[in-house]
């Protein structure tokens, strides 16, 4: 393709449309990622406990519905189930402040938001990272996949500064409002999608729902990269949602730390994911898919250890500087696993394999923030960060415990199954009409660190640092 891969993917308009959509939504629910928590906290006084509670209800739906999700997503067309999910968290956020407004907002209303635009979602989530192989040409998913973990990366640095000055300036409820237009554009986006998605693939005979799931679920704790990659994911996942779910209340009430100063401080973080997606695909190149995961992951997650050194003045850099070393790791391995998942899973178990490793890997979220909560309220906030930053700094040793430690790079196709995987829809179109695309280094993408992407990536419920995606 005439202009090289990045300018060959970027002239794609489907794909431009699918990206600006994502990353507008994603600029929108890290704004929220510092307003609801401040909402709790400033206009609302909830505890410790009640504000790691909130960051635990907007992750709680993938261990509730998770598994199944994959299965239905498996059988819907995709978009537009995004697009129901979309005008869903749209609706639910529009309602946080008109009851501010009408003196009648409660913890229990901010609860139930998070929890049903987290079930919103988990759907959305499948259904995203299932659909964009079939608007990517499979040499072009490492390529955009990288472009989605960037902008995601970008999006959360303005994303929380904006809320952070947004509730300064105009009160925390506001920033709502405003993830709730994002939602509104990426919707906008998704229908301007020319592409016509395949219909899911139908099965010989009916097969019951709880078959599907049991399929995916085979199939991804038989797999040795699979369940290696699953296991470190939740891991890592527990411990990072864990202290991120008691950083607005470490930095409010231990640093003294202004609301408007809260969201730059915890943007800081993406700077190192922005890094993450640029030096990715090099690493990857260079070293090797599995090698350089492995390598950036032993070489960053030490650096959290950082943010429990933090303290009011000029040491509260310590804390977005250990953030953003994090996040480095945590994004350029997503993009590695991302493109791994999409080109070796068997496309038919596609859904059904990214939602048992997103259960796995986002079910570990809610976990982590009431367990960071529980531990911040008995040890104390500054104890409690030693204590999980301590295990990530220690959590890569996982990595060594399967397959990935004897190889350079990850294994490209399906396991005994060497067919290439559905035409995507970008393919599908005359010959005349579309060049072959050049080939791509076999890395990827996604969160649920912050991996599964999803990443998005962890989108909707969108923390403090990109989630591993597994």
């Amino acid at each position: 393709m005439s202009g090289g891969r990045r300018s060959g993917l970027l002239r794609q308009r489907d794909f431009r449309l699918l990206w600006a959509g994502e990353t507008t939504s994603r600029f929108g629910s890290n704004i929220t990622g510092v307003a609801m928590p401040l909402v709790a906290v400033v206009t609302l006084d909830a505890s410790t406990f009640w504000v790691s509670a909130l960051a635990a209800a907007a992750w709680l739906p993938w261990l509730l519905v998770g598994l199944p999700a994959g299965a239905w997503v498996d059988r819907l067309p995709r978009r537009p189930l995004m697009v129901a999910c979309n005008v869903a968290s749209l609706v639910l956020l529009l309602s946080v402040p008109a009851a501010a407004w009408l003196d009648v907002l409660t913890m229990t209303q901010l609860l139930v938001v998070s929890l049903l635009t987290g079930l919103a979602n988990v759907f959305f989530s499948i259904a995203y990272r299932v659909y964009l192989p079939f608007v990517v040409s499979r040499e072009h998913l490492t390529e955009a996949n990288a472009k989605l973990q960037g902008s995601e990366s970008a999006a959360q640095l303005a994303g929380l500064g904006g809320g952070g000055v947004l509730a300064g300036v105009f009160g925390a409820v506001t920033g709502l409002l405003a993830d709730a237009a994002t939602f509104l554009a990426s919707t906008l986006c998704l229908l301007g999608i020319r592409a016509t998605e395949p219909p899911p693939r139908k099965p010989e005979r009916p097969t019951a729902l709880r078959q599907d799931v049991a399929e995916g679920l085979r199939h991804t704790v038989r797999d040795p990269y699979l369940r290696v990659l699953t296991t470190y994911g939740t891991v890592t996942n527990l411990l990072l949602t864990g202290y991120q779910a008691i950083l607005t209340v470490f930095l409010v009430r231990e640093l003294h730390v202004g609301e408007a100063a809260v969201g730059w401080l915890l943007a800081g973080s993406s700077v190192g994911g922005l890094l993450g997606a640029v030096v990715a695909t090099p690493i990857a190149r260079r070293l090797g898919t599995a090698r350089g995961m492995i390598l950036c992951k032993f070489a960053t997650a030490p650096f959290g250890l950082l943010i429990p050194l933090a303290e009011p003045g000029w040491r509260v850099v310590l804390l977005p500087l250990g953030g953003a070393v994090l996040a480095l790791g945590v994004v350029s391995a997503n993009v590695i696993q991302g493109a791994f998942r999409q080109q070796y899973c068997p496309p038919q178990l596609l859904g059904r394999i990214t939602a048992s490793v997103s259960v796995a890997n986002f079910g570990a979220i809610p976990i982590g923030s009431l367990l960071g909560g529980a531990l911040g309220g008995v040890l104390g906030l500054r104890p409690a960060l030693w204590l999980l930053t301590g295990g990530l700094a220690v959590s890569s040793v996982l990595l060594l415990a399967g397959p990935l430690r004897a190889r350079r790079d990850l294994p490209t196709e399906p396991p005994g199954d060497p067919a290439e995987p559905p035409e995507p829809v970008a393919a599908l179109v005359p010959a005349a009409a579309a060049a072959s695309p050049e080939p791509a280094t076999p890395a990827a993408s996604e969160a649920p660190e912050k991996s599964e992407e999803p990443a998005a990536t962890r989108r909707r419920a969108s923390r403090y640092a990109t989630p591993e995606q597994g």
